[in-house]
Formats: C-alpha cells, sequence, structure tokens
C-alpha cells in the first residue's frame, strides 16, 4: 500500500512557505502522493492553486486533489483547463479526485443551486472530458494545455449508488473519506460491485485519508482543528476528531487496518502545519 501526506493548506493560517516547505520536505522522505482538500466556505488555500504551487517544487511525488469539489465552480472549460494546467506544470503527475460535496454554504456562495448538483457534475465530466481529448472549441481550435488529463487519473469521492457507479463508468478508483476503515470497507466493497456490473477489467484503485496529528500536543491540535474544520456538520465534528490518529502506534495500526481491508493508498493529512510532523509521520509508517 502507497503512503501518501496531506498539505497543511487546509489549515487556516498556513503560510505559503510553509506549504511549499512541506511539500519538499514530503518528497525528500518518499511519501507517494500530495493532497489537498476543498472546500469554499472555510479559511483553506484553493486545491489547484496550491498543487500548481507544490508541482514547482518537486520532480516526483503525486499532486492529487482530494477531493476537489466540482459542481459548484460552474464552468466546466475553465475547470478543464486549470486541471490540465496542472497536470502540465507538473509534468503528468496529477491525480485529479472530484465529488460534489455536501455543504450548503459552499453553494450558495458560489451561487450555484445545491439541489441537482449530481446532474451537474455528470454533465461537466461530459465537457471536461472532451476538453482534455482535444476537442476543438473554437477559431484557435481546442483548450489547451494538451494533453489534459487522462482517464487513468480520475478518481471519485462519495458514497451512494451513483457516486460508485460513477467509479465504474468514468474513473480509475474511489476515495473515502476520514469516517475509519469501517466505512472504507464498505464502500470498497460497493465499488468493487459496481465495477463488476459495468464489465470493468482490472480493480478500481482505492484510496481512503484519515487525519493524523502527532508530536506533544497532538490530541488538542486534532481538536482545535478538526472541530472548526467540521463545525458545519454540528455534533458529527467531534466524531470525525475522535478518529484523528494522535500516536505513532495509532498511526501504525491504521496503515495496517486499511490495508488488510484492500486499501491501495491512504493520504494521511495533517492537523498541525509544523513540517516536522512530516518528519514524525514518516518515521512511523516509512
Amino acid at each position: 500500500m502507497d503512503i501518501g501526506i496531506g498539505l497543511p493548506a487546509t489549515i487556516p493560517g498556513t503560510p505559503g512557505t510553509r506549504i511549499v516547505q512541506w511539500a519538499k520536505a514530503s518528497e525528500e522522505r518518499g511519501f507517494s502522493t500530495l493532497g489537498v482538500i476543498d472546500r469554499l466556505v472555510y479559511g483553506n488555500s484553493e486545491p489547484l492553486v496550491t498543487l500548481g504551487a507544490a508541482a514547482a517544487v518537486t520532480e516526483r511525488i503525486r499532486l492529487m486533489t482530494s477531493i476537489l469539489l466540482v459542481p459548484f465552480r460552474g464552468n466546466a472549460a475553465l475547470v478543464a483547463k486549470q486541471a490540465a494546467t496542472v497536470n502540465h506544470l507538473s509534468g503528468g503527475r496529477l491525480v485529479l479526485g472530484m465529488a460534489v460535496g455536501g455543504y450548503e454554504d459552499d453553494y450558495a456562495a458560489s451561487g450555484v443551486p445545491f439541489s441537482g448538483r449530481g446532474r451537474r457534475f455528470d454533465a461537466m465530466l461530459d465537457e471536461m472530458t472532451s476538453i482534455w481529448a482535444g476537442e476543438p472549441r473554437g477559431v484557435a481550435g481546442p483548450i489547451g494545455p494538451q494533453p489534459g488529463v487522462p482517464s487513468e487519473r480520475l478518481v471519485f469521492g462519495g458514497h451512494g449508488e451513483r457516486p460508485f457507479a460513477r467509479v465504474a463508468a468514468r474513473g480509475a478508483g474511489w476515495i473515502a473519506g476520514s469516517r475509519g476503515v469501517g466505512t472504507f470497507r464498505q464502500g470498497a466493497r460497493a465499488v468493487r460491485e459496481a465495477w463488476a456490473r459495468h464489465g470493468r477489467d482490472g480493480e478500481p484503485r482505492l484510496m481512503a485519508q484519515p487525519y493524523f496529528s502527532l508530536g506533544p500536543r497532538a490530541r488538542a491540535d486534532a481538536e482545535t482543528f478538526l472541530t472548526d474544520h467540521y463545525a458545519v456538520e454540528g455534533w458529527d465534528a467531534e466524531k470525525v476528531a475522535s478518529l484523528a490518529l494522535t500516536d505513532a502506534e495509532a498511526v501504525r495500526d491504521a496503515v495496517a487496518a486499511y490495508e488488510e481491508a484492500g486499501c491501495d493508498e491512504l493520504i494521511l493529512f495533517p492537523c498541525n502545519p509544523d513540517p516536522q510532523q512530516v518528519e514524525l509521520l514518516a518515521n512511523a509508517v516509512l
């Protein structure tokens, strides 16, 4: 199982210099992927812009939106161009994880209806796929840069029949959220069943993204960040915080449990933006 790490771009107030430092350190320590989490109504950095910065200071490590919330962005052509640009700048290292999102305030702030977002997402995917394939859109021809984002680098999030069918019909894999290995196991089973129903060869790539926090203030840092980030979910924010991995043994146990459940890559997201967290995590699992 590959072990990736999230960038601290989700944590409000994290300086850009620290995000760049974190990206360099993560590649040097041998992590497989740098991940970014998306929200609009929060103090995080925008995911694709952040990965553009990470692309400029790294050479090997994969760059993944885990996940990009697409429908409230509205303009499929612009999203396609932004993603293709990150892929181009990174030399083809982008893994584009996408989903619809479940927070109404993100949609309200965008002026985009929350209802019907699944249908809107599928329509945007149709347009984005055509753009990445090089279909012309105007006098100058296709929207570049070309090539775009290949289908084998498309991953989807979400739970339910429609998201799982989307993985099987249009993607290469599925990424679970931060709700524990049991939730991952149930979702992975459903994704594999959808994959088989669609007659796909091979196996879907299965991923998950738990939170971690290490060091003397690990539990306090996890609770401070996660109860704030997930405050929109009310009491469920405390449940998410309780699942954070806050010592090296817990991290190693989680890695073993996810691997046993069939996870292909685990991307561990930080609750503390101190770059020393990269070293602590690497010492625990790499």
